[in-house]
């Protein structure tokens, strides 16, 4: 890559960059050098959470950097059992003390967990920790329109970022609809479908129509959704592959093949059911 990604404004006045290394699963002891490998591809936004277990490697690998702290771009996001103001805040500090950060640039609720009936409540506390600088930005992952519908009405604070499973499987077209209405960004997690882009016929003839990997086509078709993506890998050359999308383009047949893969079908499970 010979420039950085590209960057998608906040409603908040921020931005973020639109591609990100989603860290699910790497260990702790591990995470350091796989953050290395991307900031060398030219990665700046890095996505961990306090359920991923490696907020401490994160961190250090952040500090010790050669990158700038004030050209970085990390999240990190609060647990459902967090949830609360007063528990939300402990948890926060937390996390920070994992890090070692003066600051996140983003800080998601991870899940609306409806059946608690907590994540107004725990927004509230977000709001607090925006307020005092420590996290830049503030967002949800995995809320449903009627999750931020609420938020909206309860608080008349907009969430920054929308987290959520999304791939040419599960498109989410309505929530992106109204996500952009309302000034928040979406971001997919999952964005590869968990590896089924491999092998899938469609995706594998445009690949060959455009010289490039099944991985690389989809990714390209997030960016021209507008979305933000965070596709995770450990293996340096596939880092730098999912990188390597800036200097193509898909045409509207090639949009209009990866569209007619919408079935619906999630990798994770539904936040409406939890």
């Amino acid at each position: 890559m010979s420039e950085l990604p590209p960057s998608l404004p906040l409603n908040d006045g921020r931005s973020i960059s639109q591609l990100g290394l989603g860290v699910y699963k790497v260990a702790d002891a591990e995470v350091g050098a796989v953050i290395a490998s991307a900031l060398e591809a030219g990665y700046r936004h890095i996505d961990t959470a306090a359920l991923y277990d490696n907020e401490d490697g994160v961190g250090r690998a952040v500090r010790e950097a050669a990158v700038p702290r004030e050209e970085l771009f990390i999240t990190t996001k609060l647990w459902n059992d967090d949830h609360g103001y007063d528990r939300a805040l402990r948890a926060f500090d937390e996390s920070m003390a994992r890090l070692g950060l003066d600051y996140v640039d983003l800080y998601l609720i991870h899940w609306p967990v409806p059946s608690r009936d907590l994540y107004v409540e725990t927004w509230r506390a977000l709001e607090r920790i925006r307020e005092e600088g420590r996290a830049r930005s503030i967002g949800v992952s995995n809320f449903a329109r009627r999750h931020v519908e609420r938020l909206l009405t309860e608080t008349g604070t907009t969430p920054a970022v929308n987290q959520v499973e999304l791939h040419p499987w599960l498109a989410q077209d309505g929530l992106r609809e109204f996500d952009a209405a309302h000034g928040i960004v979406t971001e997919a997690w999952s964005p590869l479908a968990r590896g089924r882009v491999l092998g899938n016929e469609t995706l594998e003839r445009i690949a060959a129509k455009h010289r490039r990997s099944p991985a690389q086509v989809v990714l390209r078709w997030h960016l021209d959704l507008g979305n933000v993506v965070i596709p995770k890998s450990v293996t340096p050359a596939r880092i730098r592959e999912n990188a390597d999308i800036f200097d193509f383009d898909l045409d509207h047949d090639d949009l209009a093949a990866i569209a007619a893969l919408d079935s619906g079908r999630r990798t994770g499970r539904d936040p409406e059911e939890d």
